[in-house]
């Protein structure tokens, strides 16, 4: 059994987020201290798995080939940094096809479970929204984690008002890995 997961939100967690969303590599941008977090959660024996709706592609902004040469270019650049990222899990779907993959639900959790036999107990969810700490608790993961960047200043207001509240708010991914070391030392 796969032990030592992190699931992370793609945009407003590792990169910045736009309300244009990110079409492609260009659009871009890595936030502050993401390299080096994935890189740290990496060399302490932690799986990443990406976990990220990408409704550009069901929306007709990106193709699926466009949607592949981000997540290569993103996976590369961590590698080159000394971490790793496991696998990339996203939907395509648009809010509007009812999919059971479009975060809340948790359908793209679920997915890496099977795939990697993961005990989704052990597992940390990081994300920057609402729909990341909902998809976290729907599929049963052990820790969630809000980063503040992104919508996370936003939507702290909103879990706080349904009971959701995550386990950890985090300045950003570096704060959250070091949390999540923490929790895991003996």
């Amino acid at each position: 059994m796969l032990q030592k997961v992190v699931f992370l939100d793609r945009d407003g967690v590792i990169n910045r987020d736009s309300p244009d969303y990110i079409k492609s590599w260009e659009e871009f941008e890595f936030l502050p201290g993401s390299l080096e977090a994935m890189a740290l959660l990496t060399q302490n024996g932690f799986r990443i798995m990406v976990i990220t709706n990408q409704s550009v592609i069901g929306r007709g902004m990106a193709d699926p080939e466009t949607l592949s040469r981000t997540h290569r270019l993103m996976s590369e650049a961590v590698a080159t940094q000394g971490g790793r990222i496991h696998d990339i899990f996203f939907c395509p779907h648009s809010p509007e096809d009812g999919c059971s993959c479009r975060k809340p639900a948790p359908g793209l959790i679920l997915k890496a479970r099977d795939t990697y036999d993961i005990d989704l107990s052990d597992a940390v969810m990081v994300g920057d929204s609402v729909k990341d700490i909902e998809c976290a608790r729907n599929a049963g993961c052990g820790r969630s984690i809000l980063v503040r960047t992104g919508n996370g200043l936003s939507a702290i207001k909103t879990l706080s008002e349904k009971g959701l509240l995550p386990d950890y708010q985090a300045d950003d991914l570096r704060d959250a890995a070091h949390w999540i070391l923490r929790q895991t030392r003996p």
